[in-house]
C-alpha cells in the first residue's frame, strides 16, 4: 500500500456518552488535517471529547488498533478482540 492509498479517519469520542463519531475522510491527507483541526477547534477546552486522526487501510483496522474508541465497555472490547483473533486465525 502506497502512502497515497492510506485512508484518513477522524474519530471524535464523546467520553461522557461513550460514543464515537467516525468520519472517513478518504485519501486526501491535507483535507483530513484541516477537518481534524476544525474538530479540535470546535471542542477546544472541553475535556469530554477525545479527537484523533488515524491513517489506515480500513475502518476494520482502525477498530482493531483503536478499539477503546469503539467499545462501550471492557467486555465489548474483549469480545471485539476475540472476534478479530478468530478472523485472523481463520485466514
Amino acid at each position: 500500500m502506497s502512502p497515497s492509498e492510506i485512508r484518513q479517519f477522524l474519530l471524535t469520542m464523546d467520553v461522557r456518552a461513550g460514543a464515537t463519531d467516525v468520519r472517513d475522510l478518504g485519501t486526501d491527507y491535507a483535507a483530513a488535517v484541516a477537518a481534524y483541526e476544525a474538530a479540535e477547534a470546535e471542542h477546544r477546552g472541553d475535556s469530554n471529547y477525545d479527537i484523533v486522526l488515524v491513517g489506515s487501510d480500513s475502518l476494520e483496522t482502525v477498530k482493531l488498533t483503536h478499539g477503546s474508541y469503539f467499545a462501550s465497555s471492557e467486555e465489548d472490547l474483549r469480545d471485539l478482540l476475540q472476534e478479530e483473533i478468530a478472523a485472523f486465525d481463520a485466514a
